[in-house]
This record gives structure tokens, sequence and C-alpha cells, in this order.
């Protein structure tokens, strides 16, 4: 899981919204262009075949980042 959903920094995260745009959401977009750019951050990207419907999906979640400042739920403000 995306660690991002509980960073006081997800509203303006750009590592976040990179991760938003490959998982081919909307982008979050907002009047304020100040955006935040976060240090040393590890996106694990998991590689998953669906045989039966024979397509391949890319889940991308952040695993780690040294901006992280924990605050659950602040994603869904």
């Amino acid at each position: 899981m995306c660690i991002c959903v509980n960073c006081r920094h997800v509203q303006n995260c750009t590592t976040y919204q990179l991760i938003k745009y490959k998982h081919q959401q909307k982008l979050y977009t907002s009047i304020d262009t100040n955006f935040f750019i976060p240090k040393e951050t590890l996106i694990n990207i998991n590689i998953i075949y669906s045989q039966y419907i024979h397509n391949t999906y890319f889940d991308w979640d952040l695993i780690e980042c040294l901006s992280f400042v924990e605050m659950p739920g602040h994603w869904t403000i």
C-alpha cells in the first residue's frame, strides 16, 4: 500500500501526482501551484499478469520517503 495516503504532503506532492497518473486517475488540480518535491522516495512497482484476460497491470506504490510526515487520512481532505 502506498504510504502517501497517511502523509501530510499528499495534496501537493509531485511524487503522489505521478503515482496517480500511473494509476490513470485524474490528477488533483488546485489553484495553489506550490507543489512539494519529496526527498529520496522509493517506488515499488508490482507487475501483475492476468492469464484469464491476457493483460498486464502495474501497481505503483510509494514505500519509502524521507519527507513523510504522518497525518492519517489527510488524502481525504
